[in-house]
């Protein structure tokens, strides 16, 4: 009778590592949209988590790196970039994602931190490297449009992103105008209308 070979170990999916990771961006989130990232601290997050503050700076190896990420998940989950085939309906559909986004506490919060990131060099580059990213994650909505020819082939995209957003941001920061709920299609056509002015 021979010995049967035991079984190899199954590992699910993410496993433990997936779950600490989520736990302690959960955890990142919530400080941010209640304290700020100025006041964000690795103890008080890594208390939130239920994981030792060594398992935090393993991961992440600084403050900023784990800001960046809260923030870059956040808004990931919060600013979906669609893509239904027609620029106009990707745009309002992203700024109006934007527009809700900001009226959370969490996206308060970052457009906040962001305008104060200037006074602290590595928050002003954990900042920069978050816009740039969303930036680039919302370009394809202008690059597809002009592959389809909806758009100039000269289009700037980052140029266009900043005007259809740079509005709402200034709204939710200043909190001097509501964001109304027909802004985000206002300001998409208002795009629209002088991107495609140039043909």
């Amino acid at each position: 009778m021979t010995e049967e070979e035991p079984e190899p170990v199954r590992r699910r999916p993410g496993g433990r590592a997936a779950r600490v990771r989520q736990a302690v961006l959960a955890a990142a989130m919530e400080v941010l949209a209640e304290e700020g990232i100025a006041r964000l601290s690795i103890a008080e997050v890594a208390a939130r988590a239920g994981v030792n503050e060594t398992t935090v700076y393993r991961r992440w190896g600084s403050r900023e790196k784990l800001v960046l990420d809260a923030m870059l998940v956040g808004s990931d989950e919060g600013i979906p970039v669609p893509d239904t085939g027609d620029v106009r309906t990707d745009l309002a559909a992203f700024a109006r994602a934007l527009a809700e986004y900001l009226a959370t506490p969490t996206g308060r919060s970052v457009a906040r931190e962001a305008s104060l990131s200037s006074e602290d060099p590595d928050l002003a580059a954990a900042w920069h490297t978050f816009w740039q990213s969303r930036l680039d994650q919302a370009g394809a909505i202008i690059s597809r449009a002009v592959e389809r020819g909806e758009l100039p082939a000269d289009t700037d995209a980052a140029l266009a992103l900043e005007l259809l957003c740079s509005p709402l941001q200034t709204r939710s920061l200043l909190g001097h105008r509501p964001i109304e709920p027909d802004l985000p299609e206002r300001l998409t056509d208002l795009v629209l209308d002088g991107l495609k002015e140039k043909r």
